[in-house]
Protein backbone atom coordinates (compact mmCIF):
# COMPACT_ATOMS: atom_id res chain seq x y z
CA UNK A 1 0.00 0.00 0.00
CA UNK A 2 2.88 2.64 0.62
CA UNK A 3 4.36 1.66 -1.99
CA UNK A 4 1.41 2.23 -4.59
CA UNK A 5 0.65 5.64 -2.27
CA UNK A 6 4.80 6.59 -3.10
CA UNK A 7 4.17 5.75 -6.69
CA UNK A 8 1.24 7.60 -7.29
CA UNK A 9 2.59 10.75 -5.77
CA UNK A 10 5.70 10.44 -7.50
CA UNK A 11 3.56 10.01 -10.73
CA UNK A 12 1.42 13.22 -9.60
CA UNK A 13 4.54 15.29 -8.65
CA UNK A 14 6.58 14.22 -11.85
CA UNK A 15 3.70 15.12 -13.94
CA UNK A 16 3.36 18.84 -12.75
CA UNK A 17 7.24 19.48 -13.26
CA UNK A 18 7.34 17.66 -16.55
CA UNK A 19 4.60 19.85 -17.29
CA UNK A 20 5.67 23.17 -16.20
CA UNK A 21 9.14 22.24 -18.22
CA UNK A 22 7.63 21.54 -21.32
CA UNK A 23 5.31 24.93 -21.06
CA UNK A 24 8.30 26.87 -20.85
CA UNK A 25 9.90 27.49 -24.94
CA UNK A 26 13.21 26.39 -25.46
CA UNK A 27 16.07 28.71 -26.75
CA UNK A 28 14.32 31.77 -26.78
CA UNK A 29 15.14 34.55 -25.32
CA UNK A 30 13.17 35.83 -22.04
CA UNK A 31 13.82 38.51 -19.65
CA UNK A 32 12.91 37.01 -16.46
CA UNK A 33 11.95 38.62 -12.93
CA UNK A 34 15.60 40.02 -12.85
CA UNK A 35 14.75 42.94 -14.67
CA UNK A 36 11.95 43.38 -12.45
CA UNK A 37 12.94 42.84 -9.38
CA UNK A 38 16.03 45.93 -9.72
CA UNK A 39 13.40 48.22 -11.20
CA UNK A 40 10.71 47.95 -8.76
CA UNK A 41 12.18 46.62 -5.24
CA UNK A 42 11.81 49.73 -3.64
CA UNK A 43 8.31 51.24 -5.08
CA UNK A 44 6.99 47.80 -4.21
CA UNK A 45 8.82 46.62 -1.04
CA UNK A 46 9.88 49.61 0.47
CA UNK A 47 13.48 47.75 0.92
CA UNK A 48 16.74 49.60 -0.59
CA UNK A 49 18.36 46.53 -0.25
CA UNK A 50 17.42 44.15 -3.64
CA UNK A 51 18.96 40.85 -2.08
CA UNK A 52 16.30 41.52 1.24
CA UNK A 53 13.39 42.23 -1.04
CA UNK A 54 13.67 39.36 -2.81
CA UNK A 55 14.76 36.50 -0.21
CA UNK A 56 12.11 37.69 2.11
CA UNK A 57 9.39 39.29 0.16
CA UNK A 58 9.29 38.01 -3.23
CA UNK A 59 10.74 34.64 -2.84
CA UNK A 60 9.79 34.26 0.66
CA UNK A 61 8.12 31.25 1.22
CA UNK A 62 11.43 29.78 -0.04
CA UNK A 63 12.89 31.61 3.09
CA UNK A 64 10.26 29.73 5.42
CA UNK A 65 11.74 26.28 3.71
CA UNK A 66 14.90 27.30 4.17
CA UNK A 67 14.61 27.98 8.21
CA UNK A 68 12.56 24.71 7.89
CA UNK A 69 15.64 22.78 6.86
CA UNK A 70 17.85 24.62 9.70
CA UNK A 71 15.43 23.47 12.45
CA UNK A 72 15.34 20.34 11.12
CA UNK A 73 19.45 20.08 10.51
CA UNK A 74 19.59 21.12 14.38
CA UNK A 75 17.08 18.87 15.43
CA UNK A 76 18.72 15.90 13.67
CA UNK A 77 22.15 16.37 15.06
CA UNK A 78 20.47 16.97 18.82
CA UNK A 79 19.21 13.48 18.31
CA UNK A 80 22.13 12.19 16.99
CA UNK A 81 24.36 13.54 19.57
CA UNK A 82 21.64 12.70 22.78
CA UNK A 83 23.63 9.60 23.54
CA UNK A 84 27.09 10.85 23.64
CA UNK A 85 27.18 14.20 24.74
CA UNK A 86 27.81 14.74 28.74
CA UNK A 87 25.95 16.94 30.61
CA UNK A 88 28.55 19.43 31.29
CA UNK A 89 31.58 20.00 29.27
CA UNK A 90 35.43 20.17 30.28
CA UNK A 91 35.81 22.31 33.54
CA UNK A 92 39.03 24.26 32.37
CA UNK A 93 38.48 27.12 31.12
CA UNK A 94 40.59 29.38 28.90
CA UNK A 95 43.81 31.70 29.74
CA UNK A 96 43.25 34.76 31.36
CA UNK A 97 43.93 37.37 28.48
CA UNK A 98 41.50 34.92 26.58
CA UNK A 99 38.59 35.26 29.37
CA UNK A 100 38.75 39.41 29.59
CA UNK A 101 38.82 39.27 25.42
CA UNK A 102 35.63 37.32 25.44
CA UNK A 103 33.93 38.83 28.36
CA UNK A 104 34.82 42.52 26.50
CA UNK A 105 33.89 41.70 23.42
CA UNK A 106 30.74 39.28 24.17
CA UNK A 107 28.02 42.07 24.18
CA UNK A 108 29.82 43.76 21.38
CA UNK A 109 28.91 40.67 18.84
CA UNK A 110 25.85 40.31 20.17
CA UNK A 111 24.75 44.33 19.28
CA UNK A 112 26.28 43.55 15.91
CA UNK A 113 24.39 40.35 15.64
CA UNK A 114 21.34 42.39 16.50
CA UNK A 115 22.30 45.47 14.47
CA UNK A 116 22.86 43.48 11.04
CA UNK A 117 19.17 41.61 11.08
CA UNK A 118 17.25 45.04 12.18
CA UNK A 119 18.84 47.26 9.52
CA UNK A 120 18.79 43.78 6.67
CA UNK A 121 16.21 46.02 4.83
CA UNK A 122 18.31 48.62 4.69
CA UNK A 123 22.26 47.32 4.46
CA UNK A 124 24.01 43.99 3.08
CA UNK A 125 22.82 41.26 5.86
CA UNK A 126 20.00 39.93 7.32
CA UNK A 127 18.21 37.57 9.43
CA UNK A 128 20.70 34.48 8.95
CA UNK A 129 24.12 36.76 8.97
CA UNK A 130 22.73 38.39 12.38
CA UNK A 131 21.81 34.83 13.73
CA UNK A 132 24.98 33.23 13.19
CA UNK A 133 27.34 36.23 14.58
CA UNK A 134 24.75 35.75 17.89
CA UNK A 135 25.68 32.30 17.81
CA UNK A 136 29.50 33.03 17.15
CA UNK A 137 29.43 35.26 20.23
CA UNK A 138 28.25 32.53 22.46
CA UNK A 139 31.05 30.11 21.13
CA UNK A 140 33.49 32.81 21.99
CA UNK A 141 31.70 31.99 25.49
CA UNK A 142 32.14 28.25 25.36
CA UNK A 143 35.78 28.66 24.51
CA UNK A 144 36.84 30.63 27.20
CA UNK A 145 34.38 29.75 30.29
CA UNK A 146 33.68 25.44 30.15
CA UNK A 147 31.33 26.41 32.95
CA UNK A 148 29.17 28.92 30.52
CA UNK A 149 25.92 27.02 29.95
CA UNK A 150 23.06 27.74 27.23
CA UNK A 151 19.70 27.30 28.54
CA UNK A 152 18.07 24.73 25.81
CA UNK A 153 14.58 25.89 27.48
CA UNK A 154 14.93 29.60 26.87
CA UNK A 155 16.07 28.92 23.47
CA UNK A 156 13.47 26.38 22.25
CA UNK A 157 10.95 29.27 23.54
CA UNK A 158 12.94 32.05 21.77
CA UNK A 159 12.85 29.49 17.86
CA UNK A 160 9.68 28.59 18.50
CA UNK A 161 8.03 31.72 18.94
CA UNK A 162 9.85 33.51 16.02
CA UNK A 163 9.09 30.64 13.59
CA UNK A 164 5.79 30.96 15.20
CA UNK A 165 6.22 35.13 13.83
CA UNK A 166 7.50 34.71 10.42
CA UNK A 167 3.94 31.73 9.82
CA UNK A 168 1.68 34.38 11.14
CA UNK A 169 3.10 37.13 9.27
CA UNK A 170 2.68 34.59 6.31
CA UNK A 171 -0.47 33.94 6.32
CA UNK A 172 -1.88 37.23 7.58
CA UNK A 173 -0.80 38.20 4.09
CA UNK A 174 -2.39 35.54 2.62
CA UNK A 175 -5.41 36.30 4.35
CA UNK A 176 -5.25 39.80 3.50
CA UNK A 177 -2.91 40.59 0.29
CA UNK A 178 -3.85 37.31 -1.27
CA UNK A 179 -0.35 35.29 -1.04
CA UNK A 180 1.67 34.13 1.52
CA UNK A 181 3.99 37.07 3.35
CA UNK A 182 2.89 39.96 1.16
CA UNK A 183 3.67 43.35 2.36
CA UNK A 184 0.39 44.25 3.57
CA UNK A 185 2.32 47.28 6.15
CA UNK A 186 2.61 50.62 5.26
CA UNK A 187 6.59 50.90 3.34
CA UNK A 188 7.11 53.93 4.57
CA UNK A 189 10.02 55.93 3.99
CA UNK A 190 12.57 53.98 1.73
CA UNK A 191 15.88 54.08 3.75
CA UNK A 192 14.49 54.86 6.95
CA UNK A 193 14.65 52.30 10.14
CA UNK A 194 10.85 52.25 10.23
CA UNK A 195 10.40 50.86 6.66
CA UNK A 196 9.45 48.05 4.03
CA UNK A 197 6.46 46.96 6.13
CA UNK A 198 7.20 43.51 7.08
CA UNK A 199 10.73 42.81 6.21
CA UNK A 200 11.81 43.89 8.96
CA UNK A 201 9.87 42.15 11.33
CA UNK A 202 10.30 38.72 9.37
CA UNK A 203 14.10 39.63 9.59
CA UNK A 204 13.88 40.16 13.09
CA UNK A 205 12.14 36.80 13.67
CA UNK A 206 14.91 34.75 11.25
CA UNK A 207 17.54 36.70 13.74
CA UNK A 208 16.52 35.23 16.45
CA UNK A 209 15.82 31.92 15.45
CA UNK A 210 19.01 31.26 13.79
CA UNK A 211 20.75 32.70 16.80
CA UNK A 212 18.91 29.90 19.01
CA UNK A 213 19.16 27.15 16.80
CA UNK A 214 22.64 27.56 16.04
CA UNK A 215 23.73 27.99 19.83
CA UNK A 216 22.01 24.98 20.83
CA UNK A 217 23.93 23.01 17.79
CA UNK A 218 26.96 24.46 19.08
CA UNK A 219 26.24 23.77 22.76
CA UNK A 220 25.32 20.07 21.63
CA UNK A 221 28.55 19.63 19.81
CA UNK A 222 30.84 20.80 22.38
CA UNK A 223 29.45 18.63 25.08
CA UNK A 224 30.81 15.27 22.77
CA UNK A 225 33.99 16.75 23.26
CA UNK A 226 36.01 14.55 26.09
Amino acid sequence: MRKAVAILLLGIFGYYFASIFLSLPFGEKREGVGKHYLENTISETGSVNTVTSIVVSYRGFDTLGEVTVLFLASTGLGAILFDVRRKKRNEQNASPIVRTTSTVFYPMIILLGAYVFVHGHLTPGGGFQGGAIIATGVLLMFMAYRKFEANHTLLSVIESLAGLTFVTVGLTGLIYGGSFLVNFLPLGTPNDLVSAGVIPIIYIAVGFKVGAELTVVLDDMLKTIR
